[in-house]
């Protein structure tokens, strides 16, 4: 399903409600709520509309927040996924340590990839022998990478790992990323995309475009679950009709 909005903030805004429901039915049925968080601008933006929209902070009680990616970093680096997160979300609404599990960005990579690999297992329901999360936030880069899954390291997409370490293609960073299986195992997937950017990527992957199989982005489709596509109108420029 597809969703296109003015601005980011009214995209914030729509999705955040939708997370704040998830989260109540959790809280309801007295079942956990396990959520895999993403990095970047518009995901600041969200939680910070999930904060201050918020009437019933006990209602984090009951929520799991892991990573889906995260730089090799300490937490109080400028760009660490965990600082932005911690800064714009749980600080102000008093999240507990106990419900958050983040990705050490400042341990040995591979040492750190299999570690929260472990955690997950541990943690996690499983299906098809692989973590199940109840949602993934996920944001897609110019180069459609999604994750920290590049267009040069596709293996990730497929790997039969649940952690992985990446490298990014410019900088040569290295990251932690979950792989392909396990974003695909989640009960629902939620895409957050605004900027002019990025609006001949995503038209190339939603219009399915010959070619479009070369962007990471183009292989999410959770095999159980459901994939949402929250878009402001610059990134959905360029998509046809039918792909409204």
């Amino acid at each position: 399903m597809i969703h296109i909005f003015k601005s980011i903030d009214e995209l914030a805004n729509s999705l955040s409600v939708k997370v704040i429901s998830l989260a109540r039915e959790s809280f309801r049925a007295c079942s956990p709520f396990n959520i895999a968080l993403s990095g970047g601008s518009t995901p600041g933006v969200l939680f910070e509309n999930i904060a201050s929209a918020i009437e019933d902070p006990g209602l984090w009680e009951e929520v799991n927040f892991f990573w889906v990616d995260e730089r090799c970093v300490p937490p109080d680096h400028p760009e660490s996924n965990f600082r932005m997160t911690d800064k714009s979300f749980f600080r102000p609404l008093s999240v507990s340590n106990t419900n958050i599990y983040r990705m050490m960005g400042e341990e040995e990579p591979h040492a750190e990839a299999n570690r929260y690999e472990a955690l997950l297992r541990s943690q996690l329901p499983a299906r098809e022998g692989l973590p199940c999360f109840n949602l993934v936030l996920l944001g897609m880069g110019t180069d459609g990478h999604t994750a920290s899954i590049f267009p040069d390291q596709m293996d990730l997409l497929h790997s039969g790992r649940i952690c992985e370490v990446a490298r990014h293609p410019e900088t040569g960073q290295s990251r932690i990323t979950l792989t392909g299986p396990v974003i695909n195992n989640a009960d629902m997937v939620c895409f957050m995309i605004t900027g002019a950017n990025k609006a001949d990527v995503l038209a190339s992957i939603l219009d399915g475009e010959k070619g479009s199989e070369k962007f990471p982005a183009a292989h999410v489709n959770p095999q159980y679950g459901e994939l949402e596509w929250y878009l402001d109108e610059k990134a959905a420029q360029f998509l046809k009709a039918s792909g409204r």
